[in-house]
């Protein structure tokens, strides 16, 4: 269709291009979950097809069982999944591997090779299943690798199902791997989580053991991420050099109408939002992502996506192609989507809630609560151990979570502040404190806490409120970690959140060893140690508001901390008692850990450094441009009424003179606020401590990008529209 746009800007071209052209193809298009379901994993399922009995029987004992893997059967698993690739069309195979980009990262390479006749096969090798060779220089790692010790490893990942990744020629064979440098090290996201759930899993069956649980062969950790995102119009992202270079809104005024009239939240799903949300569901089913919810978030143009939760590594690996997959779909939709945790001022960013629990190898949910006393204390000791955890290691949670946009969201009163606290709930609270202070205490009007212990309250799933503004509040048989970043990966909170409740698991087992040695009856010594760590724990429990200033206020008298601020948050990652229970644990070496800080200092500088130049070319190159046009149209036309003399009165044409003075002294403004930016950046540049740069940038540079950002968005409510160059808010929140 040609489209009339005479007189109008690029931005305003757009909007009637949009206008024009959304269509949505309402072609009836029947899929059935079950039959797609998996369709491009190479899965359990697959295996005992394609495979020798005993090789998949081994296989299977190296993923469900977390056993060795057995070298021997290496090149029967690669032919076969070869064999499976090659039926699908695949011509190509990567290892599909996590950097501490954050992202994925892949290499392909063909199956293609030559025999010694010169003749062409397609070969995959056990050797090439078990272990790439990237390099290892390119990619963040803390000062670990340089250039002249560049190589490094990927290693399969059985536990994690391979799959095929479609692309517009065909297929790729992703084959999920961890990342080490040549001399061992961890250069990636996986292998630290994988550590974790085998500390977790030990010291949980510890435990287990000492209840009489002889059957448990493993212990697991499981999660399942609630994904939040933007979708806008790409046309709209095309022409917002902010959205494409950092992933936010760096200018923009605030619309007449945002999130106030709470009417998107649930709210029925638009036509092609709704096309995409199905056709990114077709895809993750191909692979083997079960999701599961789909609706409307709080802000316009916000949405969420959950799958069914999954073992931990798998499911980190899941929430990664989740992200990929929903950017690839988005884009054949002529939409973009913003996975940034804050990408429009004002209005409710995204999160990634982490719903996190532990179960057995029988099954058996550990923070189930359960309705027996003996189930009860089993439950109530690891409850305890999880307290325990987020007590004595907050902190590291904090930093685990901590980037320089999620700063934007945490504390702002739509996501749980900085602060790390525990909400278990009204029942919960009266057992634990029932313990704690050796009262009988009536938790329910059917159940009696008795500290004889013949009698414990069957603790209802749902028996007890939400809340929404803890950072990570129990939610009937786990955890909910609210406080990590939509953008990231979940592997680090994962990863540190596994090791300290493996560490607190191995604190209570000592406590309760060492009273069973002195001949204290095994309930009794539960209950003692329970009460021990109850008490310990008291004060990261608040089954408050969360966002209130009061609780800011008793958190300090509790002594907990409140880093708002990625730069400072951090250091917790190098804090001594950090670094002993994360060696203590084998999650991490000394020198992993020093990387990990270093990489993150790294990122959060360089975020905050291309942030201040893409504003800085924006203002210079579209801001000031669009303002100075209009100045001059604005001089133009009181120097036209003036040169009128007497015919027009001076007095009349007095709010053009007072919009012209706004105009300029607007541009004023904000020109020297841009030039105070950008001499704290070079003041910035040459701190050669990375601390000590973040730290700077955190209290100086980015107060002065909100104090630039102030004028720019007052010349967005006073230019004329027809020169505004951006898409505004109103557009890119509400026409899709």
């Amino acid at each position: 269709m040609s489209i009339k746009t005479s007189g109008a800007n690029l931005r305003q071209q757009v909007l009637l291009t949009i206008a024009a052209n959304n269509k949505i193809d309402f072609a009836p298009q029947t899929v059935s979950s079950p039959k797609i379901f998996g369709v491009n994993s190479f899965n359990e399922k697959v295996m005992r097809e394609k495979m020798p009995k005993d090789v998949y029987n081994k296989l299977r004992a190296t993923i469900r069982k977390g056993e060795k893997l057995d070298m021997a059967i290496a090149d029967v698993v690669a032919h076969a999944m070869k064999e499976w690739a090659l039926s699908k069309g695949v011509s190509h195979f990567t290892h599909w591997f996590q950097p501490q980009t954050g992202l994925t990262a892949e290499k392909h390479d063909a199956f293609i090779e030559f025999d010694e006749e010169g003749t062409v096969l397609e070969r995959f090798r056990g050797e090439q299943l078990v272990q790439g060779e990237p390099d290892a220089s390119s990619f963040p790692s803390g000062g670990m690798r340089t250039t002249f010790e560049a190589r490094g490893y990927t290693m399969w990942d059985p536990s994690s199902p391979a799959f095929i990744m479609e692309g517009p020629k065909g297929g790729i064979l992703c084959i999920p791997s961890v990342f080490i440098s040549y001399t061992g090290e961890a250069l990636d996201k996986k292998t630290p989580l994988l550590r974790s759930m085998e500390s977790l899993s030990h010291s949980a069956l510890k435990i287990l053991r000492l209840f009489g649980n002889s059957k448990a062969r493993r212990v697991i950790t499981t999660i399942g991420t609630e994904q939040e995102y933007f979708l806008i119009d790409k046309a709209f992202f095309a022409l917002r050099p902010d959205l494409r270079i950092t992933g936010r809104t760096l200018l923009g005024a605030e619309p007449p109408k945002g999130q106030q009239l709470e009417d998107h939240y649930f709210g029925s799903i638009k036509d092609r939002v709704l096309a995409f949300m199905q056709d990114s569901e077709i895809e993750l089913y191909k692979v083997g992502v079960p999701a599961k919810t789909r609706h409307n978030e709080v802000a316009p143009h916000q949405f969420e996506i959950a799958p069914i939760f999954a073992e931990a590594n798998v499911g980190a690996d899941r929430n990664q192609l989740i992200m990929e997959i929903l950017k690839k779909v988005a884009n054949r939709h002529g939409l973009a989507l913003l996975l940034h945790e804050k990408p429009f001022a004002g209005i409710n960013g995204s999160g990634k809630h982490n719903n996190w629990s532990m179960a057995d190898s029988e099954g058996n949910n550990l923070l189930e609560p359960g309705s027996t006393p003996e189930e009860n204390l089993q439950f109530l000791v690891f409850l305890t151990a999880v307290l325990r955890a987020v007590y004595y290691y907050g902190d590291l949670l904090r930093a685990a979570i901590a980037s320089a946009s999620n700063d934007h969201r945490l504390g702002a009163n739509e996501a749980p502040p900085a602060i790390m606290s525990v909400f278990l709930g009204d029942q919960l609270t009266k057992v634990l404190d029932a313990i704690k202070t050796g009262k009988t205490v009536k938790a329910t009007a059917q159940n009696i806490i008795d500290l004889g212990l013949t009698k414990l309250p069957a603790i209802l799933r749902d028996n007890t409120d939400r809340n929404r503004t803890s950072p990570f509040a129990f939610t009937g048989n786990k955890f909910e970690f609210r406080a990590a970043g939509s953008m990231a990966s979940v592997s680090l909170p994962n990863t540190m959140l596994n090791a300290a409740v493996a560490d607190s698991l191995d604190v209570l087992y000592a406590d309760l060893e060492k009273e069973i040695d002195k001949g204290t009856d095994f309930k009794t010594a539960v209950i003692a140690i329970l009460r021990k760590h109850i008490k310990d724990t008291e004060a990261i429990r608040f089954n408050g508001n969360n966002y209130s200033k009061e609780w800011e206020q008793e958190a300090a008298r509790r002594n907990l901390p409140n880093v708002k601020n990625t730069a400072y948050a951090l250091d917790s990652l190098v804090a001594p008692k950090n670094i002993e229970m994360l060696l203590r644990q084998k999650v991490f070496s000394k020198i992993e850990l020093e990387s990990r800080y270093h990489t993150k200092l790294e990122q959060y500088i360089k975020t905050i450094e291309i942030e201040c130049e893409t504003m800085n070319n924006m203002i210079n190159s579209m801001v000031i441009p669009a303002a100075m046009t209009y100045q001059a149209t604005l001089l133009e036309v009181v120097q036209g009424l003036k040169n009128l003399n007497t015919l027009v009165p001076e007095a009349s044409y007095n709010p053009e003179i007072d919009l012209l003075k706004k105009i300029t002294e607007t541009i004023a403004r904000l020109k020297a606020s841009q030039n105070d930016l950008m001499a704290a950046v070079e003041k910035a540049d040459v701190i050669e401590d990375l601390s000590r740069r973040a730290k700077f940038i955190a209290d100086h540079i980015l107060p002065l990008m909100t104090k630039v950002r102030k004028p720019a968005d007052e010349l967005e409510n006073l230019v004329a529209d027809d020169l505004w160059p951006l898409p505004k808010y109103s557009e890119m929140l509400f026409i899709l």
